[in-house]
């Protein structure tokens, strides 16, 4: 099922999400909802609190990343493969040298700027069945759970800009809040009246 995807200035975006067991309430389904949300709206992540869960669950695909043609043939495939659900994630280690790259978000829509990371992350976290892994990732596929793990910590990509890029992006955050935004899904606005 298709869910509406919460839109910035919602609460629930900026609250630390909770750790879950594997008796969470229709777990498998809320993790094929994620998914299918996520196709729906043409994203390469998606977090819980996106969809009003305030619990650390997110689900990426990066297949669409894989058609870039900026990329090696070797980061494209690496691309291509990979889908994951993160549940219970910890960040253990982020090293390596911050790069920038330009930043969406489907909670955010039309709004895009440049965010620095580190390249190389330690990931711990439970797949869809509950085993636990610890991974190590870099690159794009850094960059996204990176992205996506904010999310579980209530933290924006907007938070991680220049504040003279905070000042420029003003008004559309505010009409994103008032559900003047049109993306081509849908989303629940937090300031829209008779929602």
């Amino acid at each position: 099922m298709i869910l509406p995807i919460i839109g910035y200035g919602d609460p629930v975006l900026r609250k630390v999400g909770v750790e879950i067991t594997p008796d969470y309430p229709h777990l498998k389904e809320v993790i094929t909802n994620m998914y299918e949300t996520m196709y729906n709206a043409y994203g390469v992540g998606l977090a819980a609190p996106q969809v009003g869960l305030a619990i650390r669950l997110f689900v990426i695909d990066t297949e669409p990343f894989s058609e870039s043609e900026d990329l090696t043939k070797e980061e494209q495939e690496q691309l291509k493969g990979f889908k994951q659900t993160f549940i219970n994630a910890k960040m253990i280690k982020e090293e390596g040298d911050e790069w920038g790259f330009n930043e969406g978000c489907l909670s955010i829509p039309d709004v895009r700027e440049d965010v620095y990371r580190q390249e190389k992350i330690t990931l711990e976290f439970y797949d869809e069945d509950f085993k636990l892994h610890t991974n190590v990732y870099d690159g794009l596929i850094a960059r996204v759970i990176q992205h996506e793990y904010d999310h579980i910590e209530g933290i924006l990509f907007t938070d991680k800009i220049a504040m003279l890029k905070k000042t420029l992006i003003k008004k559309k955050l505010q009409n994103i809040m008032d559900g003047k935004a049109r993306p081509d899904y849908r989303m629940k606005f937090c300031n829209k009246k008779g929602r």
